[in-house]
């Protein structure tokens, strides 16, 4: 009965262990941020980039932040892949704790991005 209650509580354990790391770690986005330059091009908070067509990234959902480091990643000719050369570069070397980390940091951050209110996207009781 020991040897059970103990395999359960380790299971658990574990479990809430794997939840952590995959919810990505702020202070190791942050450092990470720093490491590969993304304030280069993306400004020093992250929510004013030096070309007003490079993204915002402050505040962005965290799952959309990975998903597209991720993409970066595989390029144009992977599956959901994004073909951008500088973006491309710049997600190569990220590990999978890397991007997660990052997507918590960027997600963490206090961001201006505004919804449309009368976009064909969002959901409309009628």
């Amino acid at each position: 009965m020991n040897k059970i209650l103990t395999s359960m509580a380790l299971a658990a354990a574990c479990a809430i262990s794997a939840n952590a790391v995959a919810g990505g770690n702020i202070d190791a986005g942050k450092a990470a941020v720093e490491k590969y330059g993304c304030k280069a091009c993306h400004g020093q908070d992250l929510n004013s980039p030096i070309d007003p067509t490079y993204p915002k990234l402050a505040g962005q959902h965290q799952d959309y932040i990975a998903h597209a480091l991720t993409a970066y990643q595989r390029g144009a000719d992977g599956a959901n892949g994004r073909g951008n050369a500088i973006m491309g570069g710049q997600a190569k070397p990220l590990s999978a704790q890397d991007i997660q980390d990052i997507a918590a940091y960027v997600h963490s951050l206090p961001g201006s991005l505004v919804t449309d209110p009368e976009s064909k996207f969002l959901h409309h009781a009628e």
